[in-house]
């Protein structure tokens, strides 16, 4: 776990020096009308960078008090996530953001919550819908789209 720990918070740091530097470069001070679009890029980047600071000094001065990163249930527990919303990532591309969306909450659902089949398929469908109304229709807001979505015309 202490090895873990230390590249997490080392790749933490390296996020952070990104985001430290993207703010300075949209700038950090005041302008007229407030502060300038870098201003809280870079301060979280600074908070980001602390909190690294502290997870890898916490792990350094702890002793390894095991050989595994995680023993085989918890990595099966990480995969039954990891590997359905990898799948929706890669669906999104594919089929739009709608269906891929339903397909992901009703494997969920189904494989993971044991939820009935019509709860199921009233949230799979419902969730998505909604979605649609509000990011499409009334908010303007295009998200990406599959054949379905082109077969409705939009």
């Amino acid at each position: 776990m202490r090895t873990a720990d230390i590249v997490c918070g080392v790749t933490l740091a390296l996020v952070a020096v990104v985001v430290v530097v993207e703010g300075l470069q949209l700038g950090v001070g005041w302008s007229t009308d407030g502060p300038r679009a870098g201003f809280f890029v870079f301060y979280l980047g600074i908070a980001l960078f602390i909190a690294a600071v502290l997870v890898v000094a916490g792990a350094a001065r702890r002793a390894s008090t095991s050989r595994h990163f995680a023993t085989p249930a918890q990595i099966r527990s990480v995969a039954t996530v990891f590997f359905p919303a990898a799948a929706m990532v890669i669906l999104t591309h594919v089929v739009g953001l709608y269906v891929s969306g339903a397909l992901y909450l009703a494997a969920y659902m189904r494989w993971i919550g044991r939820h009935r089949w019509v709860t199921t398929v009233l949230v799979a469908i419902g969730i998505p819908v909604a979605a649609f109304l509000i990011f499409e229709v009334w908010f303007l807001v295009p998200l990406p789209k599959g054949p379905l979505e082109t077969r409705l015309g939009y």
